[in-house]
């Protein structure tokens, strides 16, 4: 038996103007883990979303609708300045309302606002709706690391530099 995709579920439509933007507590952490594990093959142990809660309580963000988690973005501030977003995803049923482009915004304003010089991303080249949103905000490609990922997919290692953000976002 095939499923087509007339037979899945459509992505349900929230107006993005009822989406909070919120920092992330303990008591989010199975539904950030459900939005995970919905949404990559690699997954990063429970144990690195409870380190970047205690250390980054700023730049790790849900979104929420109707008191639900549906979404989340884990960035940090480095030592050398490079604000980094290690993780977002946006729950499958969600997709497509603006929320990781939401997600992205805080998140960059909120690494600007500590003192980023730039922020930096890894992602696979394969994820091209991804890609686009990231071009969308300012983010450049400024190379490709090879086998990046454990099943051997190369990544893009992307860059926003504050002078070229706000532009179009």
């Amino acid at each position: 038996m095939s499923i087509s995709s007339r037979d899945l579920p459509l992505p349900k439509r929230v107006p993005i103007g009822l989406v909070a933007i919120r920092s992330a507590k303990l008591f989010d952490l199975p539904d950030i883990m459900r939005i995970e594990h919905s949404s990559f093959r690699e997954k990063y142990p429970r144990g690195i979303f409870i380190v970047f809660l205690e250390n980054n309580p700023q730049t790790f963000l849900v979104a929420e609708y109707a008191g639900k988690v549906v979404g989340y973005v884990m960035g940090y501030l480095r030592p050398d300045l490079e604000g980094h977003i290690m993780s977002i995803a946006v729950d499958p049923e969600y997709r497509g309302n603006g929320i990781g482009k939401a997600l992205m915004v805080e998140v960059i304003e909120r690494l600007f606002g500590l003192g980023a010089k730039y922020i930096g991303l890894e992602v696979r080249v394969s994820n091209e709706r991804a890609i686009n949103l990231y071009l969308k905000l300012g983010f450049r490609v400024l190379k490709r690391v090879k086998a990046y990922y454990s099943d051997g997919e190369d990544a893009y290692y992307m860059v926003l530099r504050r002078d070229d953000w706000g532009q179009d976002s």
